[in-house]
């Protein structure tokens, strides 16, 4: 027992516990490539078993936010790590790359086994989702950066593409169809303002059932967000897609430019897609303007892929088969900016 590190409010004893809890929920991340054992002092992955012949290696890292704030109040722990690895598989993705390893940072006022058991569980669900090996992470408890109740968490992830499959934006042209696959709700962005419009404008109960949402209001911002990868890359072993766009946090108006070209903008067509009800609850709880919502959320589209016309109904059938909800809900076209046809 480290006495004077006890004092000081580190509880070395609970790091060591929290690492025995993990490890079961690490072992089911297993994949091809997965080196070595959790606790050495780096994490491992074998490129040469996976047979590419020019691979070109992608990263993303990213957090979830102020949605924090809700599982602290809601005490609810296991769901938050599938939205830390969702934003950044689903990134890496949107470049055509398979994640394939992921390494967690989660800092804490207090360690607490149980909790941290809880929060990476929800990371190594995540991992399987996206076939992602969970090879490290650091655990650090820092008491007088956080209070005893929270934490923060980050990741980071790296995946791997053929560098002749790259997907750079460079082949979209305009009349390119947007075939959007429906978000599982708010997911991991605007949470800044989720918050205000909840608590400051109308100190709303996030255990107020409300039969528009079909359930809680925690539980519905709690949704974790939906991981894309297994779906889209087997729509992209089969088909030539353009470009992908990963709507996270500015939505539309800020991620769907970022595959364009010179002098492309895009149209979009507003119930083209089925959109949850937690979108119209905070816009009218919040007195947003509707074309703002497009600015801010993903309006329950989760992630787009660009492709020509003609691969639109094979992609479509595929997502479905898939599990996922797909339709057209745009296309590219040759005036610059982004116009919704609104409702």
């Amino acid at each position: 027992m480290a006495e004077s590190y006890s004092k000081a409010g580190v509880n070395l004893e609970a790091g060591y516990e929290s690492v025995r809890l993990i490890k079961k929920h690490i072992a089911k991340t297993a994949r091809l490539g997965m080196m070595g054992n959790i606790g050495s002092f780096g994490g491992m992955f074998d490129l040469s078993l996976l047979n590419m012949k020019e691979p070109v290696l992608v990263s993303g890292t990213d957090g979830v936010g102020t949605k924090l704030k809700l599982a602290f109040m809601m005490d609810k722990h296991d769901t938050i790590g599938q939205d830390v690895v969702a934003m950044c598989v689903n990134d890496v993705l949107a470049q055509g790359a398979a994640p394939l390893f992921f390494l967690d940072y989660i800092a804490v006022g207090k360690n607490e086994p149980t909790k941290i058991e809880q929060i990476v569980k929800g990371v190594a669900d995540g991992c399987v989702m996206a076939n992602c090996a969970l090879i490290g992470g650091e655990t650090a408890e820092m008491p007088d950066m956080y209070d005893i109740d929270e934490y923060d968490i980050a990741g980071f992830t790296v995946g791997a593409v053929e560098k002749s499959k790259l997907i750079d934006g460079s082949k979209v042209k305009v009349g390119d169809l947007l075939i959007g696959i429906s978000s599982s709700g708010v997911h991991s962005n605007g949470f800044s303002l989720v918050r205000k419009i909840i608590f400051k404008d109308n100190n709303l109960d996030l255990k107020q059932h409300y039969d528009e949402l079909g359930g809680t209001l925690g539980e519905t911002l709690l949704t974790p967000t939906r991981i894309y990868v297994k779906p889209v890359l087997e729509v992209l072993s089969k088909v030539d897609v353009h470009a992908i766009c990963h709507i996270t946090g500015g939505g539309f108006d800020e991620n769907i430019p970022r595959v364009l070209q010179a002098g492309q903008g895009i149209y979009v067509k507003e119930g083209t897609w089925n959109m949850p009800p937690i979108f119209n609850f905070l816009e009218k709880h919040g007195g947003v303007p509707h074309r703002e919502m497009f600015n801010i959320f993903n309006m329950g589209v989760g992630m787009i892929l660009v492709a020509d016309e003609k691969d639109k109904d094979q992609i479509i059938s595929m997502l479905n088969d898939l599990g996922e909800t797909a339709s057209v809900i745009g296309k590219v076209t040759d005036k610059e900016g982004v116009h919704i046809d609104l409702l």
